[in-house]
């Protein structure tokens, strides 16, 4: 007979099942996309910084060639 508790999978031993079934499977970081990469990297704050200094960079270049 199984405790109250004993049969369920607790969230953190779910990620870390999960994250050794990927580290498993290596095909999928082959194919995988290098801005995705980036941004997962990142998180939000640094991928907005990074979107906004791309867009300032872009005006400047701009206003130089123009």
């Amino acid at each position: 007979m199984k405790k109250d508790g004993e049969g369920k999978e607790t969230p953190e031993r779910k990620r870390e099942r999960m994250r050794q079934e990927e580290l498993n499977n290596p095909s999928s970081s082959i194919h995988g996309s290098v801005l995705s990469d980036l941004v997962g990297a990142l998180g939000w704050k640094g991928s907005l910084l990074f979107v906004i200094a791309i867009a300032i960079g872009l005006f400047i270049v701009s206003v130089f060639i123009f």
